[in-house]
């Protein structure tokens, strides 16, 4: 079984993949495999996964990216909701708003308009989306700032060259408990128990929920016995004490799904973030 990631090895996302592909093998005594496809957007290893014989032995790792990406490109050689099965939910790896020291503003929803630099760590990604909402829901003007990943971002906040970011919880953690960088407040609409004092967003600014996802699909066409065995099989390792705290060491959360009911998630997803993309006149390319 090969398992097909559109992320380069090491990441966060990558991690928690690779613990349910353990999991996995272990308890269906057949080996998975990871391969990392990475670039494009994750467009180049989702086109390799949905052209993929649907004979049960590819899967993928989808995330929130195939929910934006339909609003962001005039056009794509598949069809995510198409030409994919979702099997089952993986893992929510939260977002975090990260806040430089010498950030005078403790609550971002009061930053001064058009003075407040936020950082994401890519344009067109959730990171830069995020932002947009930011300003969207709460009626502020931050500037935005891309940079070219997380690295560099969290590089920049620790001299305060810029004032706050939108990053990966698992990459600003250990800078955040070391007292490098402030947790301003976590993104999706629950606290994170990795930092369970750190308020969210929606606390500050009811309605907003930034809340990544990732999950395991297949090729359109992949047999129902597979994707019911496959379903049956990662939700019991999402429930598993031993796979969760591998989960928490990384700050992710199990996300435990029927297939019907990540479809659904999928489907809310990509209706709601074409919706900002719209609103923050960001144009296809």
């Amino acid at each position: 079984m090969r398992w097909i990631v559109p992320f380069p090895a090491g990441g966060s996302t990558d991690i928690v993949t690779r613990i349910m592909c353990d999991w996995l093998s272990q308890r269906l005594g057949q080996q998975f495999i990871i391969e990392n496809k990475p670039g494009g957007g994750t467009n180049i290893g989702t086109e390799a996964a949905a052209h993929s014989a649907p004979d049960g032995y590819t899967l993928f790792l989808g995330l929130t990216t195939h929910a934006i990406n339909p609003s962001l490109y005039k056009s794509l050689p598949f069809n995510f909701l198409k030409d994919f099965t979702l099997i089952a939910g993986v893992g929510e790896l939260p977002l975090v708003m990260d806040g430089a020291l010498s950030l005078p503003a403790k609550n971002p929803a009061k930053a001064n308009p058009g003075k407040v630099n936020v950082a994401s760590f890519g344009a067109r990604t959730i990171s830069h989306l995020a932002i947009e909402l930011l300003n969207m829901s709460a009626g502020i003007d931050v500037v935005h700032v891309p940079y070219t990943g997380g690295a560099p971002m969290l590089t920049d906040l620790f001299s305060g060259r810029v004032q706050a970011g939108m990053d990966a919880l698992p990459n600003s953690l250990p800078h955040i408990r070391n007292g490098s960088i402030r947790g301003l407040a976590i993104l999706s609409g629950k606290r994170s128990p990795a930092l369970p004092d750190t308020p969210t967003m929606g606390e500050t600014i009811p309605g907003y929920d930034v809340t990544p996802w990732s999950a395991v699909a297949a090729p359109t066409g992949t047999p129902a016995d597979v994707v019911e065995i496959l379903n049956r099989e990662v939700n019991a390792g999402l429930a598993d004490p031993g796979v969760k705290a591998r989960f928490a060491e990384v700050g992710a959360s199990p996300l435990i799904y029927s297939p019907v009911e990540i479809r659904n998630v999928v489907e809310k997803d990509t209706e709601r973030w074409a919706k900002v993309v719209k609103a923050a006149g960001i144009e296809p390319e």
